[in-house]
């Protein structure tokens, strides 16, 4: 009778430490979504966004660090006037910011 009694509470114990075992998994993977994952989707959302918004007339700067007014777009490059008679070619996903006037 005794070891029965041992033996229900030995299981008792065991459903515990599996919630045990796996509570700091969860955490650690909640944190993870809330410190990494979210913020970077929010960052490519505004990405994205500031490159749909591109617009003739608007002056950026691209990640390489030229500065430059946008003269034409295309779907998948800028065009950019970098000096007078001075324009050149840049893909979409290298322009850095957009500077607010």
């Amino acid at each position: 009778m005794f070891f029965l009694q041992a033996d229900a509470a030995g299981e008792a114990a065991a459903g515990g430490g599996l919630l045990g075992l796996f509570l700091p998994f969860l955490i650690v993977g909640v944190l993870f979504y809330f410190m990494i994952i979210r913020p970077q989707q929010k960052q490519q959302k505004e990405r994205k966004s500031m490159l749909d918004g591109l617009k003739k007339g608007d002056r950026i700067v691209t990640v390489g660090g030229i500065y430059g007014e946008i003269t034409a777009l295309k779907e998948d490059y800028v065009t950019l006037k970098v000096a007078d008679k001075v324009e050149i070619k840049v893909s979409r996903s290298g322009v850095g910011h957009v500077i607010a006037d």
